[in-house]
């Protein structure tokens, strides 16, 4: 069974960090291209960062990029999303998407004081 498993969200300070993980399963990890995307509360999803399927090309939406780090290991079929100088706009659920299209269900992050 294909399966992406989000982890690492949470309640956090603006200024703060956190670290999404995204374990996958049931298929070739390393021969897809991943995305992270996220939906805040009452917005339609939103397209966040991508990386290649060996993690040399990564690419970042505007309102992230110098704050957001896509990563990926393919020998732990896992991806990464390093999150710093959170702000409350970036409180949504994180979602790791492959680009087959296979979504996971999501890790809330949460920027408030």
């Amino acid at each position: 069974e294909v399966q992406l498993v989000e982890s690492g969200g949470g309640l956090v300070q603006p200024g703060g960090s956190l670290r999404l993980s995204c374990a996958a399963s049931g298929f070739i990890f390393s021969n897809y291209a991943m995305n992270w995307v996220r939906q805040a509360p009452g917005k339609g999803l939103e397209w966040v960062s991508a990386i290649n399927r060996g993690g040399s090309i990564t690419n970042y939406a505007d309102s992230v990029k110098g704050r957001f780090t896509i990563s990926r290991d393919n020998a732990k079929n896992t991806l990464y999303l390093q999150m710093n100088s959170l702000k409350p706009e970036d409180t949504a659920v994180y979602y790791c998407q492959s680009d087959s299209g296979t979504r996971g269900k999501g890790t809330q992050v949460t920027v408030s004081s």
